[in-house]
């Protein structure tokens, strides 16, 4: 295997992968397929069971893609991330306004970021998940309105960037700074050690 497929469309995903020194190939969703459908929360679905459910839809369909595009055969990686607090999910916001929604609940209380993966090759699936814990300091309106004036909290769970401006505000993280970023490599290079890749 000299390769893998990165089927998400998230840029800090593929740069995460280049930090490990692994080769890949993106394998994104045609306009005709409807990809965050499969992101649709079910009532009374915990966090964990949300992301990691997700995550395996996400494989199903790229797996799916790359068979009918009669790609070269090789890995495919997928991945999402939510955040939680308590049972409430934090999806990605769908206006400036959801955006401060979000950020004045996250303020100054700590909440979880999960983020789970799954590496599908031949007729093998390794899956993963990440759970760490992060605290923002408490933020004024006019911070959280400055914040996200800056266009950085939209398409991201839970309104922020760990590895953006958001950083001035968050006091605490226990748990993978990368898996907070949306790839927790610790356990992605198991997953694909378990599939025979060297690292």
């Amino acid at each position: 295997m000299s390769f893998i497929y990165l089927a998400s469309q998230s840029p800090r995903r593929s740069q995460l992968l280049d930090q490990l020194g692994i080769r890949h190939e993106l394998l994104l969703p045609s306009e005709d397929e409807d990809a965050e459908a499969l992101e649709v929360h079910w009532r009374s679905e915990a966090p964990k069971t949300y992301v990691q459910r997700v995550t395996g839809l996400k494989l199903e369909a790229a797996l799916q893609r790359l068979q009918q595009r009669q790609l070269p055969l090789a890995p495919v990686l997928c991945a999402d991330t939510t955040v939680a607090l308590g049972r409430t999910i934090f999806a990605k916001p769908q206006d400036a306004e959801d955006a401060k929604r979000m950020l004045r609940a996250l303020s100054n209380r700590p909440h979880r970021v999960i983020t789970a993966i799954a590496l599908g090759w031949q007729d093998e699936i390794v899956q993963a998940c990440s759970e760490s814990w992060v605290t923002f300091a408490e933020m004024s309106d006019q911070e959280i309105d400055a914040y996200v004036e800056s266009g950085e909290p939209m398409g991201k769970a839970g309104a922020y960037a760990v590895q953006g401006r958001a950083a001035a505000y968050i006091a605490h993280i226990s748990g993978s700074y990368t898996g907070i970023m949306g790839l927790p490599l610790f356990e992605t290079a198991q997953a694909m050690r378990r599939l025979g890749w060297s690292l």
